[in-house]
């Protein structure tokens, strides 16, 4: 069965997602709309994704060069399923017109996890979105997380998790948000919403994190702190995050800042130089007795579009868990160490 995609948004997370999905054997991207007729749209119409606009914008988009195949209500008559990639709390006022058109959606982030019926980590919960209407891939953050969580359940049961994330300011086109100076503790109360996210996927996990929201537009950094039940060694650690799927192991003396790890993807040709995995440095891998510590980069514009793959499948039920992941990182050229 080839799924027919449509992709509502294409911003940072949809052209994204538009262009994984059109690199899946067994998925077509139907359609990508817009509302504006940007330079993100005219990107969209000259890599041959068809258009589909407010019935009220086809003049403008038509004005600017840009051939326009119908309606977003039209589209979606088209398609299997929908990936909503509106800005935050935008996709929750489309999901009754998803509802009427009969189709499966998948949700962002930034959106509530009421808006679905699970909120989704490839490596968590495949099997509980498949076959479901609707699904909420977590954010960049949490999706950092939740990977991290994975790989250390690896070793036996995780007592706690406790993390400081640094987060990105904006993403790089988003001129109007800051900071330019300063850092800011946001919320200064914890946990930040992170927390609440992970349990969303992982309900059983005693999880705390504080959120630093930094003047750099490049990627998250994640300072995490687990508690095993059981001791460990740095070598069980390091063999459990080279296992598991979508973590990266870089070294600091090859790659030792975000700003390097983002300019050595766009050098190795990753189209938009995207880093879908979680970017764990090995030098920062600290262990004593169950205490176990880890640092990472998590690109927060490309590390949810496997996930939202995968998601496709689940909610298609086109694919057990093994061979989505397999496929979606094969697609991608996903792997386990930079080098």
């Amino acid at each position: 069965m080839v799924v027919k995609v449509a992709i509502n948004g294409y911003g940072t997370i949809g052209k994204r997602v538009a262009r994984a999905a059109a690199l899946q054997p067994d998925m077509v991207v139907v359609g990508v709309v817009k509302n504006r007729p940007n330079w993100e749209a005219l990107s969209a119409y000259r890599l041959g994704f068809p258009l589909y606009v407010p019935e009220d914008r086809v003049e403008a988009f038509e004005k600017a060069g840009m051939r326009v195949e119908g309606t977003l209500e039209e589209l979606l008559q088209k398609v299997d399923v929908v990936v909503d990639a509106t800005p935050g709390g935008v996709g929750a006022k489309y999901k009754s017109l998803y509802e009427r058109a009969g189709v499966k959606a998948v949700f962002q982030g930034g959106e509530n996890s009421s808006v679905a019926e699970v909120s989704f980590n490839a490596l968590a919960n495949y099997d509980a979105a498949v076959g479901k209407r609707f699904v909420r891939v977590v954010s960049c953050n949490t999706t950092g997380l939740i990977r991290l969580i994975v790989a250390m359940r690896e070793l036996g049961r995780v007592r706690s998790v406790r993390a400081v994330l640094v987060r990105r300011g904006a993403d790089t086109k988003e001129v109007k948000k800051g900071p330019i100076e300063g850092l800011i503790l946001k919320p200064a109360k914890p946990p930040s919403h992170h927390a609440e996210d992970v349990k969303t996927v992982i309900g059983d996990i005693d999880v705390l994190t504080y959120a630093v929201v930094a003047p750099t537009t490049l990627a998250h950094m994640h300072l995490v702190r687990f508690e095993l039940e059981e001791p460990v060694t740095r070598e069980d650690v390091i063999r459990a995050l080279e296992t598991t799927p979508r973590i990266m192991l870089v070294k600091a003396s090859l790659l030792s800042s975000t700003a390097e790890l983002r300019e050595a993807f766009r050098d190795s040709g990753r189209p938009l130089g995207d880093i879908y995995e979680n970017a764990v440095w090995e030098d920062s891998v600290w262990v004593s007795g169950g205490e176990v510590w880890v640092a990472q980069a998590v690109h927060q514009e490309a590390i949810v579009v496997p996930e939202n793959i995968d998601a496709i499948r689940a909610v298609m039920g086109v694919s057990d868990k093994e061979s989505s992941i397999k496929i979606t990182n094969e697609t991608l050229g996903i792997r386990g160490w930079f080098a």
